[in-house]
Formats: C-alpha cells, sequence, structure tokens
C-alpha cells in the first residue's frame, strides 16, 4: 500500500480539517439538487451548483494542507477525505447522465472502477487489512474528473464559452477516467500482493 504517513495520527474528532470534509459532505446533496432542478420542473441553477462544486474543491485542498501543516492527521480524516470524492464523483455523475450531459458508457466505466474497489477493500477486510489509503495517481485522477465536470456542466449551453468548456472538460474526462482505472488496477496488484503474502505465512 501507500507508504505510511510519517506524522503522528491523532483520534480527535473536532479538527478543523475533519469540519472542512464534513462540510463537503453535506454539499454533496445540495450539489445534486441544484443539478437536476431543471429536471424538476425548476429554473436552472448551474452557476450556484459551480460555486458549490468549487467550494468543495477549495475545501478539499485545505484539509489535507492544514492537516499536516498543524499536525491533525487522523483517522476519521483518512476516511472523510475520500469519502467526499467520490460521493461528489457519484452524485455528478448521477446528475449529469440523467441530464444526458455525460453518456452512459463513461459513466458506466468510472463506476465499474468503483465497484472494481469495492471487491478489493472486502478482500483486504477479510484478510484483517484496512481500506488502501489513496495514492497520488487516483488523487491525479479525482482532480481531473473534478475539473471535467464543471466545465462539462458548464457545456451545457450556447455560444463559445460552452464550445471552450467542452474542448477542455472532454479533455479533462478523458485522462480523469484513464488515472482512474490505472490507479484502480495498482490497488488491485497491491491488494494480490498482500493475499500472496498472506498465503505463503500460512
Amino acid at each position: 500500500m501507500e507508504v505510511q504517513e510519517t506524522r503522528v495520527q491523532t483520534d480527535r474528532v473536532l479538527t478543523i480539517p475533519n469540519i472542512l470534509s464534513m462540510a463537503r459532505l453535506v454539499g454533496v446533496p445540495v450539489f445534486l439538487w441544484l443539478i437536476l432542478r431543471p429536471e424538476f420542473g425548476g429554473p436552472k441553477s448551474d452557476g450556484w451548483a459551480l460555486l458549490v462544486l468549487a467550494l468543495s474543491g477549495v475545501t478539499d485542498y485545505l484539509d489535507g494542507k492544514l492537516a499536516r501543516r498543524w499536525n491533525q492527521i487522523s483517522s476519521l480524516g483518512r476516511l472523510l477525505d475520500p469519502a467526499a470524492d467520490r460521493l461528489y464523483i457519484l452524485s455528478t455523475l448521477v446528475g449529469l447522465t440523467w441530464r444526458e450531459i455525460l453518456p452512459l458508457w463513461l459513466t458506466a466505466a468510472l463506476l465499474a472502477r468503483e465497484l472494481v474497489l469495492l471487491v478489493m477493500v472486502g478482500i483486504l477486510r477479510r484478510h484483517g487489512y484496512p481500506p488502501p489509503q489513496v495514492n497520488f495517481l487516483g488523487k491525479a485522477a479525482t482532480f481531473n474528473l473534478m475539473y471535467a465536470f464543471p466545465l462539462l456542466l458548464l457545456s451545457d449551453g450556447s455560444g463559445w464559452i460552452s464550445s471552450l468548456a467542452a474542448i477542455f472538460g472532454w479533455a479533462f474526462a478523458g485522462w480523469g477516467t484513464t488515472l482512474y482505472w490505472w490507479a484502480g488496477v495498482l490497488y488491485v496488484v497491491q491488494v494480490r500482493r498482500l493475499v500472496r503474502a498472506d498465503a505463503m505465512t500460512d
């Protein structure tokens, strides 16, 4: 798995980084509601949805940076941060696919990777290992997708700004999906090595 963090972990819950991660989680249903408002007869609120997504990106950067700087890395934080990332990705996939901005095949590809990772976590738990830590490649994939989704949402319109957003949005989506699966394959390889090591020690 990823090299262990050399800083001391804490079991504290109410730290600034954890509060930022919790705020990101609260923003997930708000973001999804804003995206889907037009589908239920409400006004288009893409600008507000983009603002929520931008704020989630800022807090995503700050929670990790502050946790390291203030020595507030916690077990809860290690769970909240990737959980918030995945929930934002899933909610965006649901919203953009529902509005037919994202094709179904791309949504299926990203969800299939999540399913593979879920199976790997189950195997690790069966062997007494914790879930894998988020590695640099997985984080890079998430950042690419977090850039892709708001750009693709912005492309749902007319004019040169929408056209430009579509070009860059699909570029980030392609890189993000590729890196997302690459990180998933690495997780599978790591889990396989751990399971083999366990089998050799039995």
